[in-house]
């Protein structure tokens, strides 16, 4: 049966802010506390949105989380009216005030491990949310962004929806970020390869010294259980502890993959024949096309800088292969040096395509962070709620939305006043009208 590989972009909410929260992302601390523009960062996410759908592929979009989590700030001990609450939080714990303001959870490569059901036992896709537990911001995710892939990807016939791995070290778990899948043909049975940061029970092997690894072996491990995955098509592989330390906080940031290819740098696994080894003997129906950026031609540090591995790699109808890049790499002139080089050469990338991204890179997510990928035959996309695709229809709702209702610049001064969380919550209930979500947001169901 046929099948398509969709991608699912978040999309920046109306509290878009520079909190500079994430350890170990660069992008993320060099701009913490500067101004934001939430209206530019939704509207740069919706037009990649647009011009991917354009192009002929599926798209869909995942709605903002609620913010500010107040629920939270209840849990933590703040009482009294919102606004004091608000108050409170921001004059005593700043730290968690901006935690319970995260503008993270945009980047849907987080929010879940899928697995196609060409790879599953039952032949459903299995979906397992990231619990994201290595940083407390982004600990507050799982939650509703399991509630909206439940409203997306509702029919049980089709859909299994796990919840999150315990919240522990063992299993620090930070979803798609961390894992690719590699196929001759979508619809087909593939290799599903999990790259983790570090053992979570024997903390004897390799670890990076300076920045967390948020990945765990076991984690990984227990999905693939999980998502009843055929062992003989699953490969797991560590990655470097240098590169972490260098900045590369998840595996998207220094290598990507789509069918059979594998777009990385040369630092960007501990032991990087072991895994062209595994993957090619897994990959019984055909080759992987290895594509290996040396250090000589883009070192890690402009691999962080312009985001190069973090773009997204996708096949168009006709079989042709494109990298979507960030601006930055455009910007950069040995990274623009070499992709130039890319597709010139005998390698199956035959065009790069360059997207102002710059509100979400300046947050330290590029265009692989935006997005997670669902593999979807016939039916399964039958059964997504229709609503989330973006055509031409949806994407003039939601550009009108976003002018309607987002701010053009917010500073952390903002975000105490009570008339700014009226805003958010107008916002976002006109949102689940459009795509169609339901009550689910906290505030709607109160």
């Amino acid at each position: 049966m046929k099948a398509w590989e969709v991608n699912f972009d978040g999309l920046a909410g109306p509290a878009y802010n520079f909190a500079g929260l994430s350890f170990g992302n660069l992008a993320s601390l060099k701009h913490a506390k500067q101004k934001s523009n939430p209206k530019h960062a939704a509207k740069q996410g919706l037009a990649k949105m647009k011009a991917l759908a354009d192009m002929g592929l599926i798209q869909g979009i995942i709605a903002p989380h609620e913010r500010p989590d107040l629920q939270m700030l209840r849990r933590l001990g703040f009482t009294g009216s919102e606004t004091q609450m608000l108050v409170k939080a921001a004059k005593q714990t700043p730290e968690i005030f901006l935690a319970c303001y995260s503008a993270s959870a945009v980047w849907a490569a987080n929010a879940a491990t899928v697995s196609p059901g060409a790879d599953t036992l039952d032949k459903r896709i299995h979906f397992t949310p990231a619990n994201l537990q290595t940083l407390f911001h982004r600990s507050l995710e799982p939650a509703l962004a399991s509630d909206i892939l439940h409203t997306i990807f509702k029919d049980e016939k089709h859909f299994v929806h796990h919840t999150p791995l315990p919240k522990h070290h063992y299993f620090s778990d930070e979803g798609a970020a961390n894992h690719t899948r590699f196929c001759q043909d979508y619809g087909s049975e593939g290799v599903e390869c999990f790259i983790y940061g570090r053992h979570g029970i024997n903390n004897s092997h390799h670890q990076p010294k300076h920045f967390p690894a948020r990945h765990t072996l076991e984690a990984s491990m227990a999905i693939a259980r999980l998502h009843q995955l055929n062992p003989n098509k699953v490969v797991f592989a560590q990655q470097n502890p240098e590169v972490i330390d260098q900045g590369v906080f998840h595996n998207d940031v220094i290598a990507v993959g789509n069918m059979n290819v594998l777009f990385h740098h040369e630092k960007a696994f501990l032991n990087t024949k072991v895994l062209y080894d595994d993957l090619n003997r897994k990959m019984s129906d055909g080759q992987i096309h290895f594509i290996e950026v040396k250090t000589a031609e883009c070192s890690v540090k402009e691999a962080v800088e312009s985001y190069l591995f973090n773009s997204q790699l996708i096949t168009l109808s006709s079989g042709k292969m494109i990298l979507i890049a960030p601006a930055e790499c455009k910007n950069n002139l040995r990274v623009k040096q070499y992709l130039d080089y890319l597709v010139q050469s005998d390698h199956p990338i035959q065009d790069v395509m360059f997207f102002d991204l710059r509100q979400s890179m300046k947050n330290g997510g590029g265009p692989a962070c935006l997005r997670l990928r669902v593999v979807l035959n016939e039916q399964e996309l039958a059964a997504v709620n229709p609503a989330v695709f973006i055509n031409d229809t949806q994407y003039a709702r939601l550009d009108r939305w976003i002018e309607k209702h987002y701010r053009d610049a917010l500073s952390a001064d903002d975000l105490c006043d009570i008339s700014f969380l009226t805003e958010i919550r107008t916002a976002l209930d006109e949102l689940t009208t459009i795509l169609n979500l339901g009550s689910v947001y906290s505030f709607q169901k109160n």
